[in-house]
């Protein structure tokens, strides 16, 4: 633990664990608070045992996880004030609590045989109910978000920003609210204006003044402890982006697969639906993968088998699936 101008700092590692289930993304999370949200895997940085942070990572995570990382990357580092608030400190003087800085990180992984414990995977979209569009435009939208959204921008506001964007244009461009393309990327920004609306639980529990404005205020998807509700849509939205232009894909798929899996699995991160011959097509031209010669017969006619094809990575400098958003 370090001092900051009197304060204790802790250094802390959090990992956002994702996999696929079923066609469904889910994130690794087995620690659930006083209130019963769920908790990202997290432990200490201890320099004199962690030659490096990404080993530090790795190790904790299969220490508390029992799973094996594939791809990780170091996604940003989360400091600010008042970010480890939960129920059970909120009376507690702020000078009694340490100040957690943690740096996040997306980690992917398969399952491969691994046990993970009952309870401890949880679909993604049960936290971002309005990013998956696979069924077309989330009701949650028109029902519970956009009308909330309609009445805080009305209420007077400090000036604009440098961007000039008043809170209708931005609820208006993240959410498409007047038909335009939905940005499955900006997950982050999404989750942010509904956090400075004070609609979500987590500006009650931290103190918003925005959060007191609202008498009933819906239940706009399961809430976690701390601020990790707000990392996970960081890496969630880093992922959507980097399948553009990186094979992040082929981390959550067996080394065998049929491009029916493949197209369940873009879906199932980007949040859309694809057209299916269009995305064999796209699929065809990125030389991302190559057919094994052999089928699968599981659940019906046979299917043939693809692998990754693992020379796109120096034949070209962006191997990716550049699929695109939707209305």
């Amino acid at each position: 633990m370090l001092q900051a101008a009197g304060n204790a700092l802790e250094i802390n590692l959090t990992a956002v664990i994702l996999m696929i289930e079923r066609d469904m993304p889910v994130v690794y999370a087995s620690a659930f608070d006083v209130a019963g949200s769920p908790g990202l895997p997290s432990g200490p940085f201890e320099p004199m045992v962690h030659r490096t942070l990404e080993l530090g990572l790795r190790a904790f995570a299969s220490e508390q996880a029992g799973l094996t990382l594939g791809y990780v990357e170091q996604l940003y580092t989360f400091g600010d004030r008042g970010r480890q608030a939960e129920e059970r400190l909120a009376t507690a003087p702020v000078s009694e609590n340490p100040h957690v800085v943690s740096i996040g990180y997306l980690a992917l992984t398969r399952q491969d045989g691994e046990r993970v414990p009952p309870g401890a995977l949880h679909g993604v979209y049960d936290f971002f109910p309005w990013e998956d569009w696979r069924g077309g435009r989330p009701a949650i939208i028109d029902r519970d978000i956009a009308p909330r959204l309609g009445e805080w921008a009305a209420t007077p506001a400090e000036p604009m920003g440098k961007r000039g964007l008043t809170r209708l244009d931005r609820a208006t461009m993240l959410f498409a609210l007047d038909g335009r393309l939905f940005d499955e990327e900006k997950v982050l920004e999404r989750y942010e204006l509904l956090y400075e609306a004070g609609l979500l639980e987590e500006a009650r529990r931290d103190g918003r003044a925005a959060a007191t404005l609202w008498a009933a205020r819906p239940r706009l998807g399961r809430t976690m402890q701390f601020d990790h509700r707000r990392i996970l849509a960081t890496a969630l939205g880093r992922l959507r982006g980097k399948l553009k232009y990186r094979p992040l894909v082929f981390e959550l798929l067996p080394e065998r697969f049929t491009l029916t899996s493949l197209q369940q699995k873009v879906e199932a991160i980007s949040g859309n639906h694809l057209h299916k011959q269009n995305f064999r097509r796209l699929v065809e031209s990125t030389g991302l993968v190559e057919a094994t010669g052999e089928q699968t017969t599981t659940g019906g006619r046979p299917a043939a088998l693809f692998r990754f094809r693992r020379e796109v990575l120096v034949e070209r400098p962006a191997p990716g699936l550049r699929v695109g958003a939707r209305v």
